[in-house]
């Protein structure tokens, strides 16, 4: 699906990739709806909008709370007049710790943000998406989603259910005008950990190396590429498309490589 000229709603359009696939929509035509939980965070965005702030609306909204998402596609095309495409983008990760030292706060938390309120917003969408020419569905897994990170068992179980909640959603929505597409970022170099409050719980010491991070500018890039050629899944960063490589040859020497390459973030 084209972007151009269509009406696209991003949650998580207050920072990070969500806020350059709201820009990035924006300087290519589209009219964006900005989903987030911070309103402050929204304000920014609108701001770095410039000339195209017209173009742009903005809902706070905790994405877990089912009325409050229920009602969004009203207020949607209350601005806009219609709805074409949804980028579910919004999500936080855990606490680097093992599973036996994960509260069940955290872990109600990292389910409700990244699987349930992917599908909150599917199924708040989907019957209107359906009654458009065309129309696109594009939800944010990633690499964690597919190959286990340590410290991220829980965030990686919920990505992996947004991977299976997306490729079964393209194949129900088969001989339809909606398209679907399954989003795996690498290292992009947003403030998650920080949105999502976990900081304290990472164990990097001062001189430990940070790992390339590709700039959220470019994922944006790739992942409205991967919608407007209506891909069926997209990778984003070489250490994404790497990864998924060695995992389909090996699952196992993936895991450890990853282990290795991760284990120094958790307790010891």
């Amino acid at each position: 699906m084209k972007v151009k000229n269509k009406v696209v709603v991003v949650t998580g359009g207050g920072n990070g990739i969500g806020r350059e696939l709201v820009l990035a929509l924006l300087s290519r035509g589209a009219r964006v709806a900005a989903v987030d939980i911070h309103a402050s965070a929204l304000e920014e965005t609108l701001a770095l909008a410039g000339r195209n702030r017209e173009g742009l609306a903005t809902h706070t909204v905790d994405v877990t709370d089912r009325a409050a998402v229920d009602a969004l596609p009203a207020a949607v095309i209350s601005r806009f007049g219609a709805v074409d495409g949804v980028i579910n983008n919004a999500g936080v990760i855990q606490p680097f710790v093992r599973l036996k030292d994960l509260d069940y706060a955290a872990i109600d938390r990292v389910m409700n943000v990244n699987l349930f309120g992917t599908l909150y917003m599917t199924k708040a969408f989907l019957p209107h998406l359906l009654a458009r020419p065309e129309a696109h569905i594009a939800n944010v897994s990633s690499m964690g989603g597919f190959l286990p990170v340590p410290g991220q068992t829980i965030y990686g179980a919920a990505k992996a259910a947004v991977k299976l909640l997306t490729e079964g959603l393209s194949s129900e929505l088969l001989g339809t005008n909606v398209k679907v597409t399954i989003i795996f970022p690498g290292a992009i170099g947003t403030n998650i950990a920080v949105n999502s409050g976990v900081m304290d719980s990472l164990q990097m010491k001062p001189g430990d190396p940070s790992p390339k991070m590709l700039p959220p500018a470019k994922a944006a890039r790739i992942i409205l590429e991967g919608i407007e050629r209506d891909r069926y899944r997209v990778l984003v960063g070489p250490d994404a498309m790497f990864m998924d490589a060695i995992y389909r040859l090996d699952p196992r020497r993936a895991a450890r490589f990853i282990y290795k390459q991760m284990s120094g973030l958790l307790p010891k």
